[in-house]
């Protein structure tokens, strides 16, 4: 058997030591979710901790523990209804964001109409645009339709526009053969019927690609569910580990409570990566050959 040459165990030397670096901050968290809270400034300088505990999970999910802060306790995170607000916001999100954005993307790969090109260069402009700009005059119209601390009003300023989803998928639909859409369009099939029955499912792949990409990105979102859904009724995970922070000061946070809460509520993530890692890889290096 050939032994691997210099280069091949430098490069994996290397992703090795990026490897350890981009873990780092997620085994800092997870150590500190281990932590007693009163040794947690002792212990701030080693990569293990000084003693081992399950107690901060307990506390933030809402059971009685021994641990005694010397700040202000905060109030246990609801996380089932956290979690759950999580689902329904990321799905609603989800679902919208991929059934409009492969409509478009199929309206500009195979539909011909005036100025289509055009009209695909300024819908691309809009990714230049900060999304800041955009959050007061969103959240002046959600509270005047009285969409204020309610799902409708979370999804409702991004459940259209993806640009990077319809740019992702049109290069799909491109690259996708004519033939079959051709001669289902000489059976009477109308162009929504096309896409749907055949286009689309020639795409899973790229599908499935696209919905985790949107799916961790709502996951994380955080700024504009905290404007608009503030209510415990439907406030997602991020916005409820911001007010489970926000209990205990600003002199003295609840770290290790926080860090524990933090460490569950990456758990859906880290198992959709796990399971659906290199399918991500698979279509985005087959879309860039594209």
């Amino acid at each position: 058997m050939a032994r691997p040459s210099l280069s091949r165990i430098a490069g994996y030397a290397a992703l090795l030591v990026l490897a350890a670096i981009s873990l780092l901050p997620v085994w800092v968290a997870l150590k500190t979710a281990l932590t007693l809270p009163n040794d947690f400034f002792a212990s701030a300088s080693s990569l293990v901790p000084p003693s081992f505990t399950l107690q901060n999970f307990a506390r933030v999910l809402g059971f009685k523990t021994d641990i005694v802060l010397n700040s202000a306790q905060a109030a246990p995170i609801d996380f089932a209804l956290a979690l759950r607000n999580s689902v329904i916001y990321a799905g609603l999100l989800v679902t919208g964001q991929l059934f409009f954005s492969a409509l478009a993307a199929y309206a500009f790969a195979r539909l011909r109409f005036p100025g289509r090109d055009v009209l695909f260069v300024a819908f691309l402009s809009a990714t230049m645009i900060p999304s800041i700009v955009l959050f007061i005059p969103n959240f002046v119209l959600i509270r005047e339709l009285g969409l204020i601390n309610t799902f409708a009003g979370m999804v409702a300023p991004n459940i259209l526009m993806v640009p990077f989803a319809v740019f992702f998928l049109r290069q799909f639909f491109i690259s996708s053969p004519k033939e079959l859409e051709e001669a289902a369009r000489l059976e009477g099939l109308s162009h929504f019927q096309i896409f749907w029955h055949i286009a689309l499912p020639l795409q899973r792949g790229p599908m499935a690609t696209l919905a985790i990409l949107l799916s961790i990105n709502a996951w994380n979102d955080f700024f504009w569910p905290f404007l608009v859904g503030r209510d415990e009724s439907v406030r997602p995970l991020a916005v409820a580990l911001a007010e489970f922070q926000s209990q205990t000061g600003q002199a003295q946070p609840d770290w290790t409570g926080l860090m524990a809460a933090v460490m569950l509520s990456i758990i859906p993530i880290l198992f959709l990566l796990a399971f659906f890692g290199r399918r991500i890889v698979e279509s985005l290096q087959t879309s860039g050959m594209k």
